[in-house]
């Protein structure tokens, strides 16, 4: 492998899908990356559900960082403007090397490789659902998304393939890797005028970047979160595995004071995560990140008593964090609960 500037694997990406296809190689190498080793499996997962009506997914991958390949989770997101879709990127085999071809907002989707993503995106256009109007309507035949929450949903179980075995190749050519080739209405669509990955969307690839655990080296490609309902929702999955996570006399206080900690760096992130986005979250995710802070409070101050520790009692996290997520605006892309009943595996 050949590293010399790093990044975002979008930007590479759509640096190089402007580029002739006989220049492959030489851009990898010349703005950054240059990876002789292929790409892990697509991994499974569930699908979280739409957070807003409007908002459209863009499945999870993976790109490469100083310490290898790490995931980007899926997320739904908002695009950056009416009647666009988007066609997600998809590594490639071009001489020698394996290249980012990046993803972009279009009015049709493009050729991604023939990589089977999942909910709709299954190697070959997009099926999880259309622009109506100003108006985007749900096929939730593929995609997940509660339906009294959002109305604007139509059922279409014909555009399911159903195989026996599906392919979870995350690569385009070269030794293993996807044969397939771009067909007449997706040579049409890489002409037309595209819009590139949104600021969230780099800032969610960024933060992907930062998280070890989403790295190949440590997750062996199943990492814990390969999706979330909104970018930025990092602190509400802390939040949750904390939760889970304790179990009163079961922790030292070696361990309790890691979780205090945790708390606190969780709490951190709130507030700069609030002051950024200036967002307010609804009354029922302002009480379950309530709920949330108080129960790794209680946890923490259970386990202090159960491991009978001669340690003072340190302050429980400061109530002014929960008393400030019902008070002060917070971002709407919080909190986001795993699906439960209207779930749709990754296909």
């Amino acid at each position: 492998m050949r590293k010399t500037i790093l990044i975002p694997t979008l930007l590479l990406g759509l640096a190089v899908s402007l580029a002739p296809a006989a220049s492959f190689g030489q851009i990898a190498v010349g703005v950054g990356i240059s990876v002789r080793v292929a790409p892990p499996a697509i991994p499974v997962y569930v699908q979280p559900p739409c957070p807003v009506e409007g908002y459209l997914w863009t499945p999870g991958y993976w790109a490469y960082g100083d310490d290898g390949y790490y995931w980007v989770p899926g997320v739904w997101l908002a695009p950056p403007r009416v009647g666009v879709l988007w066609t997600p990127g998809y590594w490639g085999w071009s001489e020698g090397v394996y290249v980012f071809h990046g993803g972009y907002w279009g009015p049709h989707i493009g050729f991604y490789g023939g990589v089977n993503y999942g909910f709709g995106y299954g190697g070959v256009g997009f099926v999880g659902g259309e622009w109506r109007g100003g108006h985007f309507a749900y096929n939730t035949a593929v995609v997940n998304v509660n339906t009294t929450v959002i109305h604007n949903t139509y059922v279409n179980k014909t555009v399911i393939v159903n195989n026996t075995t599906v392919n979870r190749t995350s690569f385009n050519g070269g030794p293993g890797g996807i044969s397939t080739r771009a067909n007449e209405r997706e040579i049409a669509a890489s002409h037309e005028t595209h819009v590139q990955p949104t600021h969230e969307q780099l800032s969610h690839e960024t933060s992907a970047r930062s998280d070890k655990s989403n790295f190949y080296s440590q997750n062996h490609g199943k990492p814990a979160n390969a999706a979330v309902s909104r970018v930025n929702a990092r602190e509400a999955n802390q939040q949750q595995r904390i939760g889970n996570g304790v179990k009163n006399g079961q922790l030292t206080p070696r361990q309790t004071a890691n979780l205090e900690n945790k708390q606190a760096k969780i709490n951190n992130e709130v507030r700069n995560d609030r002051k950024a986005n200036g967002g307010t979250l609804t009354p029922a995710e302002r009480k379950q990140v309530n709920h949330q802070q108080n129960q790794a409070s209680r946890a923490i101050a259970n386990d202090r008593h159960d491991t009978h520790t001669d340690r003072p009692p340190a302050a429980a996290p400061r109530a002014e964090h929960s008393a400030a997520a019902a008070s002060k605006p917070q971002p709407q892309h919080q909190q986001q609960q795993q699906p439960k009943g209207n779930e749709h595996p990754h296909r």
